[in-house]
């Protein structure tokens, strides 16, 4: 990907807030996504569903888990904070999705985390299929597709695993998330992933096995 997302991804997945689950976000502070969160009965709803989800995952999470999910869901609250920024200003929330409104990045920063906690904390049950890639068995990559808004996947080869998000009309079959993208071509995957290590970017055609 050409250019940093701005969402969980961007935002470093900076997860996280376990006060947010408490009392509305309007009662906590008067930022620009703080008064919409009370002013906007969409993006309120949507926050609704992410705090279910995160009590959801903070009841599965244990010992050090469950802290790193309170410290990572404050980041990420903070993060979405920033979308105050995007008044008139082209946001990325993905490599091909872009916001230019606070409502619209608001409600994008929702979406997407509530995807991600249900599909890393398999709050929804996943699909799985082991693909290989090259047209070598041993080239492995495993996706799990979530029947999450946006659909989510997990994705995992060798010690890497990302989640992504579905960007743009379904028929695209396009996903983004961190360094990743994957794109549906038949029953498999065309996947590019930049090894952040080496800067080069990984080019995959991956099968159903």
């Amino acid at each position: 990907m050409s250019r940093a997302p701005m969402t969980l991804v961007a935002l470093a997945l900076a997860l996280g807030a376990v006060g947010a689950s408490a009392a509305p976000a309007c009662a906590r502070g008067n930022g620009a996504v703080d008064r919409l969160l009370c002013g906007d009965a969409g993006l309120a709803a949507l926050d609704q569903g992410l705090q279910q989800a995160y009590r959801q995952a903070l009841a599965k999470a244990r010992g050090p888990a469950r802290q790193a999910l309170v410290v990572e869901q404050r980041g990420w609250a903070r993060g979405r904070a920033d979308c105050w920024k995007a008044d008139g200003q082209t946001t990325w929330i993905t490599a091909h999705w872009t916001e230019d409104t606070v409502l619209g990045c608001a409600r994008a920063q929702t979406r997407l985390r509530t995807a991600e906690l249900q599909a890393l904390w398999r709050l929804r049950p996943p699909h799985t299929v082991a693909h290989a890639c090259q047209g070598q068995a041993a080239n492995e990559l495993v996706v799990n597709a979530f029947d999450t808004d946006p659909p989510a996947l997990r994705v995992e080869r060798g010690d890497r695993v990302a989640t992504l998000w579905q960007v743009g009309a379904p028929e695209v079959g396009l996903f983004e998330g961190a360094n990743v993208s994957l794109r549906r071509q038949g029953a498999g995957w065309l996947v590019d992933w930049l090894d952040t290590r080496s800067g080069q970017t990984e080019s995959l055609d991956c099968r159903p096995r």
